[in-house]
């Protein structure tokens, strides 16, 4: 029943598109800003909205999920190859930043996931085995 989800994932994109060309002209720029990232967000406040009401019958809530899941990693994916292509074209300090950011984001990946873990379930904890 993934079609049922397709009418509130097209009014969130319509809306988002909106508001991130709304932000583009107020701050100036020719451009969408954060277009993609408002329809995200209406899309998880409006299911989150409509189940806790009760309003989306099953084949619809399964549909929302459905999009759910496949469109923030489309988008994303879509997105992040327009930063590269925009850093590219940006020179060596554009390039230099979006890399440091990256390894900095690495670095971060094992004290993120010692927040809030037990010591002997954290994933990167090396376990012995004694007898």
């Amino acid at each position: 029943m993934t079609i049922y989800g397709t009418g509130l994932l097209a009014a969130c994109v319509l809306a988002g598109l909106f508001l991130g060309d709304l932000l583009g002209a107020a701050i100036g720029v020719k451009a969408n800003v954060g277009g993609v990232g408002f329809a995200m967000i209406l899309l998880i406040v409006s299911s989150e909205y409509l189940r806790r009401r009760d309003l989306l019958p099953p084949p619809t809530r399964e549909g929302v999920q459905f999009w759910s899941a496949i469109y923030i990693p489309v988008v994303v994916a879509m997105a992040s190859q327009q930063n590269v292509v925009a850093a590219l074209k940006g020179g060596p300090a554009a390039v230099l930043a979006g890399v440091l950011a990256v390894v900095v984001c690495f670095a971060l990946i094992p004290a993120i996931a010692r927040i809030g873990a037990k010591d002997e379930q954290s994933p990167f904890r090396v376990q012995t085995v004694t007898e």
